[in-house]
């Protein structure tokens, strides 16, 4: 009989679903890590919430462990690349906790615009200031809404009930999508000078670490409100406190921090401040919904080899995983170089197939190729979950197999439409395990991709590539591989850069600023 280990609190449900699969199970939150490490050796799967923290020392100690099961959708505590290594699922619970995060959302802005924080600790201290508490109605105000997926989307239908005018902005939000919500698509810079109210619903990454700082907060309203109930990285907080001092901002509701446990802080104390310590997804009703989901999926996976909701495997058998994998990587690659290069909505994915690999089982290299594009913007994509999130963004998914001669043993091209451009990007296999891209918009290239890359586009002028490796050597940036292509001499031409490690954004500046340089964009992968 499987056992399954439950490391963090956890509604009691869990334990019921374990057991009426016939598994066996214990219910150990609190342990020390040490402990932990000691006693999950004779476990085949670890039920989790945020608190354990599952590293790559716990999972080498958990010699019989088939799988990670993690009772919401963040995994920052959970090392998944160590555990994909292992060949341990990793799996999550996406939009188990998306209710309960938007109506936080909400009671955190109704708790801002009529300072019920405040005016509770006055009344109960003794004093009677009515006067000093005046409200603000949200009837007829604009809400902006920075990211509408799941959660954002939900925020947005319940503003409309409360007969607010809701603007949102979301790069992959389509216009189709937008309609159906009921709400108008506009840039970031719009929402900001907009929204009597602003609130935050998207994952943290390269691109949206910091995206409220001192630039974007001059912006705003005067006396605009902000609540942040996604990730505290979205907001420079020492530039929100001056936002607030000065009165730029009329309040902020904060649920999450820079740093957590949010013991100290230095926005606390300030009037105009109402915080909640991480209480997104702390009703009862979500963590019942959480705890059910996970351990049916564990179960599943244990008993029949299903994955559901899996971060780190696509849902295939043992012998086509083994076969795949390779192909899985490059369509990953394809996909994520796509990505991080689109700026705006996305329209449509076509994955076309030539040679070897258009005789394979391609649904799983699609989705992958899926996840690569959506990854480099949204939290938790994975081949699992990408199908959904295109659908409910209106992103046409479409794959082609072609069965004409190919240059190669074996193709694989990624087109991707957005609202301003398509750009495509093909690649291909080395001895039959080893990605390389091998086309960009139409022009030939060899590359292998690599953890830090520079991405140029450029006009083929003489001299361009001295006086870029010569920016590059300057401030002590090693070029490890350097990968040329252009359409014609003379014309549009292209290059990728290896190099050791990131490229500071001044440094990037200074590429950008080279003679017959077009565009100059980090990548990672």
């Amino acid at each position: 009989m499987a056992r399954i280990l439950i490391s963090d609190e956890m509604s009691e449900l869990a334990l019921e679903t374990f057991q009426s699969w016939g598994l066996g199970v214990d219910y150990e939150p609190g342990l020390s890590a040490e402990d932990l490490r000691a006693r999950i050796g004779g476990y085949d799967g670890l039920a989790v919430r945020s608190t354990t923290r599952v590293t790559a020392e716990l999972l080498t100690a958990g010699t019989t462990l088939k799988i990670v099961g993690r009772a919401g959708i963040g995994v920052d505590n959970i090392d998944v690349a160590a555990a994909t290594q292992r060949g341990i699922v990793v799996m999550n619970t996406p939009g188990g906790n998306a209710i309960t995060t938007a109506e936080h959302a909400l009671a955190l802005l109704m708790s801002l615009a009529r300072r019920i924080p405040a005016a509770n600790s006055s009344t109960q201290s003794g004093k009677w200031e009515k006067s000093r508490f005046m409200g603000t109605e949200l009837t007829g105000k604009t809400l902006g809404v920075v990211g509408c997926g799941n959660i954002g989307a939900i925020v947005a239908d319940r503003a409309l009930g409360l007969r607010m005018h809701v603007v949102a902005y979301d790069p992959y939000l389509s216009p189709e999508r937008a309609e159906d919500l009921g709400v108008e698509k506009v840039d970031f810079d719009s929402l900001l000078k907009r929204a009597d109210a602003i609130t935050l619903h998207v994952p943290l990454t390269d691109r949206t670490r910091g995206m409220i700082d001192a630039e974007a907060l001059a912006k705003t309203k005067k006396g605009a409100l902000l609540v942040n109930c996604a990730r505290g990285g979205l907001v420079v907080e020492a530039d929100l406190k001056i936002a607030l001092e000065s009165g730029q901002l009329g309040g902020a509701a904060l649920d999450v921090f820079s740093v957590e446990p949010a013991i100290e802080n230095p926005l606390f104390g300030l009037e105009k401040l109402v915080a909640t310590p991480h209480l997104g997804a702390s009703t009862s009703e979500a963590q019942d919904k959480v705890a059910v989901q996970i351990a049916q999926q564990m179960s599943e996976y244990l008993l029949s080899g299903a994955i559901t909701n899996a971060v780190n495997m696509p849902s295939l058998s043992a012998e086509e995983a083994k076969k795949l994998k390779p192909y899985m990587t490059l369509a990953e690659e394809l996909g994520s170089f796509a990505g991080q290069l689109t700026r705006s909505g996305l329209k449509s994915i076509t994955v076309e197939y030539e040679g070897l690999v258009a005789e394979l089982n391609t649904k799983p290299l699609t989705q992958a190729a899926l996840a690569g594009l959506l990854a480099p913007i949204l939290d938790s994509v994975n081949m699992v979950n990408a199908p959904v999130i295109a659908r409910e963004r209106n992103i046409d998914v479409a794959e082609v197999k072609h069965q004409r001669d190919c240059d190669y043993q074996t193709l694989m091209r990624v087109t991707v439409t957005s609202e301003t451009q398509t750009r495509d990007v093909a690649g291909t296999l080395f001895g039959g395990d080893k990605p390389r891209i091998v086309e960009i918009k139409g022009i030939a290239i060899e590359a292998e991709v690599a953890a830090h890359m520079l991405y140029i586009t450029n006009e083929d002028k003489p001299g361009l590539i001295g006086a870029l490796g010569t920016t590059l050597g300057d401030a002590g940036l090693n070029i490890a591989t350097f990968h040329l292509g252009r359409a014609q001499p003379g014309g549009e031409a292209l290059a990728l850069v290896e190099l050791d490690q990131a490229i500071p954004p001044d440094v990037l500046a200074k590429v950008r600023a080279l003679p017959h340089i077009r565009q100059a964009v980090p990548l990672k992968f």
